[in-house]
């Protein structure tokens, strides 16, 4: 009977295209984040924060932040999670630096980026989990606590993603943090809705 179970693991080549179309989608959700001056939670929050505070470069600063999340991630949640994960920060980092020298940002209204960059964000990260990836940082930590404890990654990321998003005061007016509240929880509603235990079975 076993014999006859469709075998559900994703193949290489599935998670190659996932780890470049889920990047591709947060990389475009930060692009127009930082095209209108919003930010977002986790490590690409306070990468966002230190690039706004300093000039230094986004991609940089956050491949460099989540260095230290990769011994969590290689002890909780194994080696190929912890592969896949470095290679989509990797993929991340320089997408996003590459992104602005292949398509330019006219007219963009802050509030469709908050609303467009967080659904895009939010589609690329349930991409990522849906192969056993993450983007490294909170999101490593969110996925180690759903696994462990059932908490649901989504609601989890959105009270990390907004202790974050207020510490942009110091920096920032309250329109630009109201929107980016809006960003993160449309972002991580995306993720709630969609990434749940047991509903999704592919590995």
């Amino acid at each position: 009977m076993d014999a006859a179970l469709p075998d559900l693991r994703h193949r290489p080549h599935e998670d190659i295209q996932a780890l470049l179309t889920g990047t591709l989608f947060v990389a475009l959700g930060v692009v127009m984040f930082g095209h209108t001056g919003l930010l977002t939670g986790g490590t690409a929050g306070i990468a966002f924060l230190i690039h706004y505070a300093t000039g230094w470069n986004f991609g940089l600063v956050f491949f460099c932040i989540n260095l230290p999340f990769y011994g969590l991630a290689w002890k909780r949640m194994g080696r190929a999670f912890t592969l896949k994960t470095f290679a989509a920060v990797g993929l991340l980092a320089g997408i996003s630096n590459l992104l602005p020298q292949w398509m330019a940002l006219g007219s963009l209204h802050p509030v469709f980026a908050a609303v467009a960059g967080g659904l895009l964000m939010g589609t690329g990260m349930l991409i990522l989990f849906r192969h056993r990836a993450s983007l490294g940082g909170f999101n490593v930590l969110v996925l180690y606590l759903q696994e462990r404890f059932g908490w649901r990654a989504g609601l989890v990321q959105m009270a990390l993603d907004c202790c974050i998003v207020v510490l942009a005061f110091a920096l920032t007016d309250w329109w630009h943090i109201a929107l980016s509240v809006l960003g993160a929880v449309v972002m991580n509603q995306t993720l709630a809705i969609n990434h749940r235990t047991g509903r999704y079975v592919a590995i």
